[in-house]
């Protein structure tokens, strides 16, 4: 059984109010539900956490060497800023999946760089909530691979 850490950055937590028409109307926590509902059927563990705070999530990427087969994650704007969090990727060489609910491509210019996907063995975004399912397969798919 594989377990994956599943990383929502910040202002993941007010989906389902924050712009609807960029991020859906489906909040964060029915999306974690819908995941661990298909983690189950994929015989995978799912362990989730969202933070506001870059150090946490970095704190989280570090634990994960130990722990986890792969990350699964959602950097939210630390996507366009964060070397930190490339950089604990790249630490802990785990498989990673950067996901995106709007397609950052589409969006303002500045949304276009990630810091991440470089990093990561792919991105998926511009799905909506299925991004988040979509990067499981994905995860999953490649740990079998390996």
């Amino acid at each position: 059984m594989y377990s994956i850490l599943v990383l929502h950055g910040p202002n993941l937590n007010l989906l389902g109010r924050r712009e609807p028409g960029v991020y859906g109307s489906v909040a964060l926590d029915e999306i974690v539900c819908r995941l661990e509902e298909e983690a189950q059927a994929l015989d995978v563990n799912l362990v989730s956490l969202q933070s506001n705070h870059e150090g946490v999530l970095i704190d989280a990427i570090h634990d994960a060497f130990d722990q986890h087969d792969g990350i699964l994650i959602n950097p939210g704007a630390y996507t366009h800023t964060s070397v930190a969090l490339r950089d604990a990727i790249v630490g802990v060489s785990l498989p990673t999946v950067e996901i995106h609910l709007s397609n950052i491509h589409r969006r303002e210019e500045f949304r276009h760089h990630s810091y991440i996907a470089p990093v990561a063995i792919g991105q998926i975004c511009g799905f909506g909530a299925d991004s988040y399912r979509l990067g499981l397969h994905a995860l999953v798919t490649h740990l079998q691979q390996l």
